[in-house]
């Protein structure tokens, strides 16, 4: 890949991602380096991705942030920028960005930038219920940032000032409702399984009961999902569906915990 001199490595996490990495790798062209992590994608992510000039690491094992760590081991450029394969650099951000790593803004000290996205889900842009602003901590300077962790929710460490970015990143989330389902069964496995390693109290009608209303406020009485029309109010009450099915897996491994220790009594 051609140099460009903007001194940035893009690091995409990509697995089956035929739909989506065209657009994202095209988004991010400008940079110096795309490094591509992919989780032995069965469709044509890999050949899309090296067609457009990406380096391709096979990396299927591991969480979230052990692959966005194998990015930051590989890189070789002064600042890292983290796209997922759904997201997508406006020219706007990309000339903001440009103008941080040429130190086109020596007043600034950070030494990484939490971005703003704007969520597109079920094809229409969300502006309440919580999803905008969104920051995600996305673009670092690599002498300054030491790994990410977290299985689930993984946050960047680093040793510096943290800046925010003005220009929003475009994020198409969820087309439609059998991809967030999809999405939701992976995600509450993990999610019910930390839960119960960090020993969560036993759950009960009134934890679920609790639990599922405090999510139901936040989304549609603090952040007025109903604002963004029914596409709001559907991701709305979703977003508490997933809650409970998190929950009802945390209840099913602590009842068949106590089935086994039952057993062994």
């Amino acid at each position: 890949m051609k140099s460009k001199k903007y001194l940035i490595s893009a690091i995409v996490l990509t697995r089956n991602s035929e739909d989506l990495i065209k657009d994202c790798l095209g988004s991010i062209s400008w940079v110096d380096e795309i490094i591509v992590i992919d989780s032995e994608s069965k469709d044509k992510t890999v050949e899309i991705a090296k067609k457009l000039g990406a380096k391709i690491i096979n990396y299927p094992k591991g969480t979230f942030s052990d692959k966005r760590n194998k990015g930051l081991e590989v890189a070789r450029r002064k600042w890292l920028l983290y796209v997922d394969a759904d997201e997508r650099v406006t020219p706007q951000l990309r000339k903001e960005i440009k103008s941080i790593v040429k130190g086109q803004r020596s007043n600034v000290k950070a030494v990484a930038y939490a971005i703003p996205r704007r969520n597109f889900i079920l094809g229409k842009e969300m502006k309440h219920g919580g999803w905008w602003p969104d920051y995600v901590k996305r673009l670092f300077l690599k002498s300054r940032f030491r790994m990410w962790t977290g299985e689930l929710h993984e946050e960047p460490q680093f040793e510096g000032e943290l800046g925010h970015l003005k220009n929003p990143l475009i994020h198409k989330k969820h087309d439609n409702l059998s991809d967030m389902v999809d999405k939701t069964n992976e995600w509450s496995e993990i999610e019910a399984r930390l839960m119960y390693k960090a020993g969560h109290p036993q759950m009960n009608v009134a934890r679920f009961l609790s639990a599922m209303f405090r999510e139901f406020w936040l989304r549609m009485i603090r952040y007025r999902a109903f604002l963004d029309g029914g596409e709001g109010i559907i991701y709305a009450l979703y977003q508490v569906y997933s809650r409970f099915i998190s929950y009802a897996k945390l209840w099913e491994m602590q009842l068949k915990a106590q089935s086994i220790r039952q057993a062994q009594d």
